[in-house]
């Protein structure tokens, strides 16, 4: 019984001075946030980034070490190819009929092939690997950079967090008290219409016969409501709440 007459003792304009009173908190979170801006999203960024810089190095790298595999590769083949001339050139000497001329000339003839194969190959994978190095170096080198503006983001930054860091932590608290002093329907509704708000304001003061938060003019009779202060009113173009400017002069 006893609850229920405290809560009954709760009228509309302490709710209203309640809600504006944790309307101001938020609003001073709110310039702390703006104050830090879009750093928290360019720090965000540039370690996105500079894990994509890494993962292109690395696939550089791989490619470059199998363009080094295949030159050596194809080295030894051309090696291999060209002590099978040499002997072949020596069997020459030795031949006893034209058939086995015609099948030494013919396996001459393939293996230089395959040697010029192999150096065009050489000179192909040595283009790629010179090409994945150039890649490297530039990346690692804009790597480098970016791993600058991050280190320097941050500072900016960290220094702005640690410079609010305890106004912030004091706000939220207040925030939270107060919180605690609006009735659970209420405080939803008044999260609600501040998450949709562009300016995260869910109660604005009337001024000159509009509201504050969209400028729209208010009818008389709803005017007379909200300066009377018996039940919440909401604009009905913005959709915040309106408090009369005496309520708050009040507190």
């Amino acid at each position: 019984m006893a609850k229920k007459q405290v809560e009954k003792e709760i009228t509309v304009e302490d709710k209203l001075r309640t809600l504006y009173s944790l309307q101001q908190k938020l609003s001073e979170i709110d310039n702390i946030k703006i104050l830090r801006g879009e750093l928290p999203l360019e720090v965000a960024d540039l370690e996105d980034e500079i894990i994509g810089l890494e993962t292109r190095i690395q696939k550089y790298q791989t490619e470059q070490k199998e363009a080094e595999t295949a030159i050596s590769e194809q080295k030894i083949k051309a090696q291999e190819s060209a002590t099978k001339v040499i002997k072949y050139k020596e069997q020459l000497d030795n031949v006893r009929n034209n058939r086995e001329f015609d099948h030494l000339t013919k396996e001459i003839e393939y293996e230089e092939l395959e040697i010029q194969l192999s150096e065009k190959r050489i000179k192909e994978f040595t283009i790629e690997s010179k090409r994945y190095a150039e890649e490297i170096e530039k990346s690692n080198t804009f790597l480098e950079e970016r791993k600058g503006d991050l280190t320097q983001k941050k500072d900016e930054l960290d220094s702005i967090v640690n410079e609010t860091k305890q106004q912030e932590e004091e706000l939220r608290d207040e925030v939270k008290k107060i919180e605690n002093e609006v009735e659970p329907r209420l405080l939803t509704a008044f999260k609600r219409i501040r998450k949709s708000a562009r300016n995260g304001l869910a109660i604005v003061m009337v001024e000159r016969g509009a509201c504050g938060g969209c400028f729209n003019k208010i009818p008389p009779q709803k005017q007379m409501d909200i300066k009377i202060g018996k039940k919440i009113i909401v604009c009905e173009y913005c959709g915040r709440i309106m408090i009369d400017p005496d309520l708050v002069a009040a507190e």
